[in-house]
């Protein structure tokens, strides 16, 4: 044991604690309203829900995990780049194969079942495809303005893309676009690119609309605009904003909220999990989810601009830009200013397996941040060295 004990000390002061405080920060809050939200669906003698039982276990099993690829470096990560895309690309596959739909979306056929355990690929495909687009961007950074190599990055993203939209899951797909834009931004390529690409999508939206969309998300946009009109499509956002601002500025106090306690508004422990928040702690509440989210990215950003690689940089800015897209349309929704979109808010909505996938990537943020610290010489003294010189 004392001899562990160096190494011990030495992986505690190496860890990136204010990083490790946030995150842990954010996952007790998602507990404690995913316990909140599920317990009108308690039954006699029942304390505790089925998602908040996965929640917690998902959250505790993801640090240890988060600690243990910490703990591994990040070069050998970043190496494996080909074996980790062929993976995600087969994953995908078999999703496209086996994959199973919730009642509420038949056309969503975008988890794995595995007995009562249900695991959405794509969850960890975007890690995958952080890690493998990083390097891909590492590869072509000098000649990334090059038609050529546009070419290969946009091919490259649009294969988890596009496999992804098979699976009807366009809410990742949207995730996984806003991904590339941010690192193709971040590496350097140059804004002309992106004004092109915005006008080419204002001029194709007619298309978009007409041939793309099918009747159930023209819907979902309709409703934004006609909530009267459309009043099965609008009812979650609209109770989700009464919930909202029934909270006023301090909430009406955890476990008292009355649209949560009574199910009211429809997934609220999942994709609408932040007017349970608003409702129950308040505008303050509120605040605090959202600054605990932005100083993870922040982190993360942070410790991505203090990496001495490339290609790890653009790692920390992925998994950060995933987060931070993610934290934007879940509250665009919620807000009822973007349509409704199944995005979950990162460390607060339940699901064991996307909060299983975040602590992945969290991980390999920490491994990024350990390995690129200074670290101390080894003191060490050799003896008994004899020289023609040392009679001099």
């Amino acid at each position: 044991m004392k001899k562990l004990f160096p190494y011990i000390k030495r992986f505690i002061a190496e860890t990136d604690k204010i990083l490790l405080a946030l995150i842990t920060a954010a996952s007790v809050f998602g507990v404690l309203m995913v316990h909140s939200t599920t317990r009108c669906l308690l039954e006699d003698g029942q304390f505790i829900s089925r998602d908040a039982t996965v929640m917690i276990i998902a959250a505790v099993l993801g640090l240890v995990i988060t600690l243990v690829i910490s703990a591994i470096d990040h070069e050998l990560i970043m190496k494996l780049w080909p074996i980790i895309g062929v993976g995600c690309i087969g994953l995908m596959i078999i999703t496209l194969l086996f994959g199973v739909a919730p009642e509420s979306r038949p056309d969503a056929r975008s988890w794995l079942q595995f007995g009562s355990v249900f695991f959405q690929p794509s969850e960890l495909v975007k890690i995958g495809y952080v890690i493998t687009f990083s390097m891909h961007l590492e590869l072509c950074r000098d000649t990334i303005n090059q038609l050529k190599s546009l070419i290969l990055l946009g091919i490259h993203a649009m294969v988890p893309v596009g496999l992804v939209i098979l699976t009807g899951d366009m809410g990742s797909a949207l995730v996984f676009m806003f991904m590339t834009l941010a690192m193709l931004y971040l590496a350097g390529l140059h804004w002309g690119y992106f004004a092109c690409g915005g006008a080419l999508i204002v001029a194709s939206s007619p298309l978009i609309w007409m041939y793309v969309l099918n009747d159930f998300q023209k819907a979902r946009f309709l409703a934004l605009l006609r909530p009267d009109e459309y009043a099965a499509e609008s009812y979650q956002q609209l109770k989700g904003l009464n919930a909202l601002g029934s909270g006023g500025f301090f909430g009406q106090g955890l476990f008292k909220g009355t649209y949560t306690q009574n199910g009211i508004v429809p997934e609220s422990e999942n994709d609408m999990i932040f007017t349970a928040v608003g409702e129950e702690t308040g505008f303050i509440g509120c605040l605090i989810a959202l600054g605990i989210l932005f100083m993870i990215c922040y982190k993360m950003f942070s410790i991505g601009k203090n990496s001495r690689d490339f290609s790890t940089q653009l790692a920390c800015y992925g998994i950060a830009s995933m987060i931070a897209t993610q934290v934007v349309i879940n509250i665009g929704v919620c807000l009822m200013l973007l349509p409704v979109i199944g995005i979950t808010l990162p460390f607060f909505s339940a699901g064991g397996s996307s909060t299983l996938c975040l602590y992945v990537g969290v991980g390999l943020v920490f491994s990024i941040s350990r390995f690129n610290r200074s670290r101390e010489a080894v003191n060490f003294r050799v003896s008994r060295i004899s020289t023609p010189f040392s009679e001099f």
